[in-house]
């Protein structure tokens, strides 16, 4: 693993959460032009043209080169799809894939109410797509659950799992949700469309995040949380790819597929034991399977993206997912502050607290970390992270002094008190009283 979450997600242990956001930086190459007036090939040559590009496998430029040369000097129309290959822009097997997703993308046309302009991303899960809500003349973002799932009653249920807890949240800082349906196998989630970047993205462009940028966003995200757990869900998926930042520079919390009520026992029953999230993020007692899940979940997880944001570098790494989550467990923290320069100690104590091995240890509800963080910006001192750090102090000290005396007592003789001096004293005198008695006796 490398510093940086890979842009294929590490698997979580139990569920994918890695479908993407309704955001345009989704998908690489999602700037493909619509130059599809200007073509002579058929709508399926169109689809392929804007995979090819959305794929990294050509460029916009080469793919309306390959549209070009369809008509020859002889007046013959030639196979776009044999120029592809012919041209080694792709192979045969890319190009029986394209064809299968170009059919895919065909039948995602087809949705009532919604006219589909382009794909903005795919994850193990889903694929999302750009689309026009024509009865209100705005765009959204439609998740799509693949066909493959559409047997699958587990994976069709979370799928509305995610639309109904979407649902019950609006705030500013998440990605809305609009609605949820069914046509024949299809299963769709409509969303808010976010024009944006997602953190991640942020953090592979610029290395890391300023620590102003890096607090502001945090405390965005900890505001949704706070409205999340407030209506009693848990996201259980908080990371930079999961945070969204619009062009107004406001971050909006995404995907819910992992969202779990906090109330709902038989789902907590049912997933006990089992790791639920992202590798890389994830806190200790959801790598455990722990039953009872509470705000400090999600704090832990909003704390290691804080600390990605501040440092580059994830908190945990290692060879394998299995690995990260060990050291999650057991491995002492790095803190930031000794990562890279320039990060304050408020802000060190703000991610070191967060990111706590046990939920007792963190801040226990997002308004505590709201309260540290707004402290942190205005440069005061901070109420929960410090106490938390001023009590380790006290307890280090009163070890230390401890220790000291232990030592003290093993180098230097014992110490009488004064009543144990005036025994000794007086059992002397009594002693020289007797003997006296004696001598006079005899």
């Amino acid at each position: 693993m490398t510093d940086a979450e890979p842009t294929s997600n590490p698997t979580p242990l139990s569920g994918d959460s890695s479908a993407p956001r309704g955001s345009a930086s989704d998908s690489a190459g999602s700037g493909s032009g619509d130059a599809e007036g200007s073509r002579s090939g058929s709508s399926s040559d169109s689809v392929i043209g804007r995979l090819v590009v959305d794929r990294g496998l050509a460029t916009q430029a080469e793919v309306d080169a390959a549209f070009a040369a369809m008509r020859t000097p002889a007046g013959q129309i030639k196979a776009f799809v044999d120029i592809l290959v012919e041209g080694q822009i792709v192979t045969r097997r890319q190009l029986a894939r394209l064809r299968a997703e170009a059919e895919s993308d065909r039948t995602v046309l087809r949705i009532p109410g919604y006219q589909m302009i382009r794909k903005l991303g795919a994850g193990a899960m889903a694929s999302v797509y750009l689309a026009k809500q024509t009865s209100l003349d705005r765009l959204v973002a439609i998740k799509i659950l693949p066909r493959r799932y559409s047997g699958d009653a587990s994976f069709i249920e979370r799928f509305y799992k995610e639309g109904r807890a979407a649902a019950k949240l609006s705030d500013p800082n998440i990605v809305g949700a609009f609605d949820v349906g069914q046509v024949g196998e299809q299963h769709y989630f409509v969303m808010e469309y976010v024009d944006g970047e997602t953190v991640y993205e942020r953090i592979v462009k610029f290395k890391r995040l300023k620590e102003r940028d890096a607090l502001t966003i945090a405390r965005q995200v900890a505001s949704a949380l706070k409205h999340a757990h407030a209506r009693g869900f848990i996201h259980r998926d908080i990371k930079p790819k999961n945070i969204v930042m619009t062009k107004g520079n406001v971050a909006k919390l995404a995907d819910l597929g992992l969202a779990r009520a906090m109330g709902d026992k038989k789902t907590a029953e049912a997933e006990r034991n089992k790791a639920f999230g992202t590798p890389y993020y994830i806190s200790p007692e959801q790598i455990r399977g722990a039953i009872e899940l509470g705000p400090p979940a999600d704090i832990y997880g909003l704390g290691a993206t804080l600390y990605h944001m501040l440092t580059g570098q994830v908190p945990f790494q290692g060879v394998n997912p299995t690995q990260v989550m060990q050291h999650h467990l057991s491995q002492e923290l790095t803190p930031p502050d000794q990562v890279a320069a320039g990060i304050s100690q408020s802000t060190a104590e703000i991610v070191e607290m967060m990111l706590k091995k046990s939920p007792r240890d963190r801040y226990q509800n997002a308004e505590e970390l709201l309260e540290d963080i707004d402290l942190a910006l205005a440069g005061e001192p901070l109420r929960y992270a410090n106490r938390a750090m001023d009590l380790a102090g006290i307890a280090t000290e009163v070890e230390g002094q401890a220790e000291s005396e232990m030592q003290s007592s093993r180098s230097t003789p014992p110490k009488l008190s004064g009543l144990a001096i005036g025994l000794i004293v007086g059992l002397a005198s009594l002693c020289g009283l007797l003997v006296l008695l004696l001598i006079l006796k005899k």
